[in-house]
């Protein structure tokens, strides 16, 4: 299988299949993304999410922000059961998609553990990161204010968050209180979107 561009295995092939699978069940009784990109959710959703590994593939741990349907934490975690190693901490503060995610992982067997909290009740109980992702929960502003205690007790650390056509503007807005590197990514799914690539994050406030 082809996953935009990249070879996956058949084992991979199969656990994202049966991943689908759950979300389309799970989807009809909760919001776990908007409805009219259900019959999109290989383009729109997997393979989207899919960049970040791709972007960074390898035996990392990761925290993946407001995990909500399992996009990009449960894509992430799928694809580093090819490595043997690497985490995903998905957090996830409503109970019900919590619900979801559990099940997800423990039907693909994914590399991860879901944490049903807020993201600042979790920053002494999840540590040694290596990457953090997140897919439209807030804009990068407040995105960089969740990842500073992270990312600044792991200096190495590098966060991709998924952006729209707006992303200069929130480039622009989050410059005025942090400083760091930027490689911005063209989106290989949506022709007006981008993955943020972000290191050396700092407060300048």
């Amino acid at each position: 299988m082809q996953l935009n561009g990249q070879r996956v295995s058949r084992e991979t092939q199969q656990a994202l299949e049966h991943f689908a699978h759950l979300f389309v069940k799970w989807a009809k009784t909760i919001n776990l993304v908007a409805p009219s990109t259900l019959n999109q959710l290989w383009d729109r959703h997997i393979a989207d999410s899919a960049q970040i590994y791709q972007l960074r593939d390898g035996a990392l741990n990761w925290v993946d922000l407001g995990s909500g349907g399992g996009f990009p934490g449960i894509i992430t975690a799928i694809l580093l059961k090819e490595t043997g190693g690497g985490w995903v901490h998905l957090v996830e503060s409503n109970q019900k998609k919590a619900a979801f995610l559990r099940v997800a992982l423990q039907e693909t067997g994914a590399r991860g553990t879901v944490h049903p909290d807020r993201i600042e009740n979790l920053y002494g109980k999840i540590a040694d990161i290596d990457a953090i992702s997140a897919r439209a929960i807030a804009d990068l502003d407040l995105l960089c204010t969740f990842s500073a205690p992270w990312m600044q007790r792991s200096p190495k650390s590098v966060a991709y968050f998924h952006k729209g056509r707006d992303y200069q503007l929130e480039i622009e807005k989050a410059r005025g209180r942090w400083t760091f590197d930027l490689v911005v990514h063209k989106s290989k799914i949506e022709d007006d979107s981008v993955i943020l690539e972000i290191r050396n994050l700092r407060d300048t406030q």
